[in-house]
């Protein structure tokens, strides 16, 4: 009978043999404890057995010590020392340094190959949350979305978002009449959001080559699954960039995978670590979607793990779904820290000989209170126990070890170079530059029309030999009633919001779609 990944034991006041059964691996978990207690550790032992046995796995590097993943650990180190003693101590008889397969990615790609996806892909409501919008700016955007379907233009990149967002600013009055008011307040605010997100690196986020989820479900050539890490160290200075890519990445697994029931392991397990930026000021709508994942996921065969400081972080209706837990230590020096304790401690099933509440204050770095799901799905007891040590390196690596793992990679080159093809912008610019010429050609024809009617005047005064009014001639178009039609207006808006030569051109196509047709 397979007993599962080995998560720890100990001796007399310790759990015996603690397992996390693999065909329960993707009914999620939840990895708590206060700064400095060993929940990297346990995120690392984690990883290394979900690998071991076939699993892929998805991380964030947010201190930038797990991709020592990729490396071998040692006796002779200073921190891996004392790990064979423990080894032993706790029944860990398969105990042995070894490294495990590495995928490395980065949103700014430096450190990893470029992750990227598109603002289609990223939704409006994942975007809105990204750059903090009020309702009535999420309802611009949601417009602005509806706008681009309607139009047949694809939102790849930030440059296209901007473009499509002067343009319906521009059009405001003819589309609040289909979906409501569009205040260019809003429009404003929402391009001031863009070019904040711009200036962070967001833009780097979007484009393509598009993240393809499959390169997620690697395994090396003897079965073991890959473990991917993203590095995040830089991008944690943009929480909130952080918390939605990886709410976008949970979204488009849910979204994409196919129902596969209960598998015998997981297919993908991923780790959200500070997991409390997810859910910080978040909206009652996304809340929700996070529960909806949550809930629906595990069908899809990916077990979701939140890494935090404090089960408190985690909505109440999350953690309930949250199986496998290990709890390390919390400290309670205020009243409030007691509360959280407490609440803590009653997350977990009881256990007769061991009083929890003081089993999590007490435990010490590399102790954790566990609690794993047993047969049939039903929660083991609270245990306390003594975490099995990393078979990989603890720490990071150095540079030189990175770039030649990443030049090995089964995906090296394959997200390196950008691709811009036709979008949203390029279509509106293709729409100036056949709109243009056309208006070149009718404001040439005009000028024809005006000579000739000088001609026919000059004529007229020859053959009668009178004083002939121009008024009584064919009038000559004013310059002023041929500027202020509808179409000319409009457009005069749009170049105004777009402020550039290319944006003039976009406008004078625009009007060929909106006022001569598609």
């Amino acid at each position: 009978m397979d007993e599962g990944l080995f998560i720890g034991g100990g001796g007399e006041g310790y759990a015996t043999a603690q397992h996390l059964l693999l065909k329960y691996g993707n009914r999620h978990g939840l990895i708590a404890g206060a700064t400095g207690t060993g929940k990297t550790v346990t995120l690392q032992i984690l990883a290394e057995s979900f690998s071991a046995r076939g699993v892929p796995v998805f991380l964030s590097d947010v201190k930038g010590d797990l991709a020592g993943l990729a490396q071998a650990g040692s006796a002779e180190g200073k921190l891996h020392g004392p790990f064979t003693a423990r080894a032993t101590t706790i029944g860990f008889a398969d105990f042995a340094y070894r490294a495990f397969p590495v995928t490395f990615w980065d949103l700014y790609g430096r450190k990893g190959h470029p992750v990227r996806t598109t603002i289609s892909e990223m939704g409006p409501l994942l975007l809105a949350r990204l750059l903090e919008l009020t309702e009535a700016q999420e309802g611009v955007l949601n417009i602005a979305f509806r706008v681009a379907d309607e139009e047949g233009m694809a939102l790849l990149d930030l440059k296209d978002l901007q473009a499509l967002l002067a343009f319906v600013g521009a059009a405001r009055a003819e589309l609040g009449l289909r979906y409501g008011n569009i205040a260019p307040a809003s429009i404003g605010a929402i391009q001031r959001r863009l070019l904040v997100l711009e200036g962070q690196g967001g833009d780097k986020l979007f484009g393509e080559p598009a993240l393809d989820l499959a390169d997620l479900f690697l395994t090396d050539a003897e079965g073991a699954g890959r473990i991917n890490i993203l590095a995040a160290d830089q991008l944690m200075q943009s929480p909130r960039l952080y918390a939605t890519f990886l709410l976008w990445l949970l979204s488009e697994l849910f979204e994409e995978l196919p129902e596969v029931g209960d598998p015998d392991k997981p297919k993908l397990v991923f780790f959200f670590d500070e997991a409390h930026l997810l859910f910080d000021d978040a909206p009652k709508a996304l809340v929700d979607k996070v529960e909806q994942v949550a809930r629906l996921i595990r069908s899809k065969g990916v077990g979701v793990y939140f890494v935090t400081q404090n089960p408190a972080d985690v909505p109440e209706d999350i953690l309930g779904q949250l199986g496998n837990r290990v709890q390390h230590a919390l400290r309670a020096f205020t009243a409030k820290d007691r509360r959280d304790l407490a609440q803590a401690a009653q997350n977990y099933r009881d256990n007769p000989s061991l009083d929890i509440e003081d089993a999590i204050r007490e435990v010490g770095t590399g102790e954790a209170v566990t609690s794993m799901l047993e047969a049939k799905g039903i929660p083991g007891m609270a245990e306390r126990t003594l975490i099995r040590p990393p078979s990989s390196h603890l720490g990071p690596i150095p540079d030189a070890t990175r770039a030649a793992l990443m030049g090995q990679s089964p995906l090296a080159g394959k997200y390196d170079m950008t691709v811009d093809r036709d979008s949203a912008f390029e279509i509106l610019q293709a729409r100036a530059a056949k709109a243009a010429s056309a208006a070149a050609e009718a404001e040439a024809a005009t000028e024809t029309s005006e000579a000739s009617a000088e001609r026919e005047f000059n004529a007229a005064r020859r053959y009668s030999g009178a004083r002939v009014s121009r008024s009584t001639a064919t009038p000559k178009p004013s310059r002023a009633s041929r500027s202020d039609s509808v179409g000319e207006a409009f457009a005069k808006s749009f170049a105004r919001q777009l402020g550039t030569q290319s944006g003039r051109a976009v406008v004078r196509g625009v009007l060929g779609g909106l006022f001569r047709g598609r």
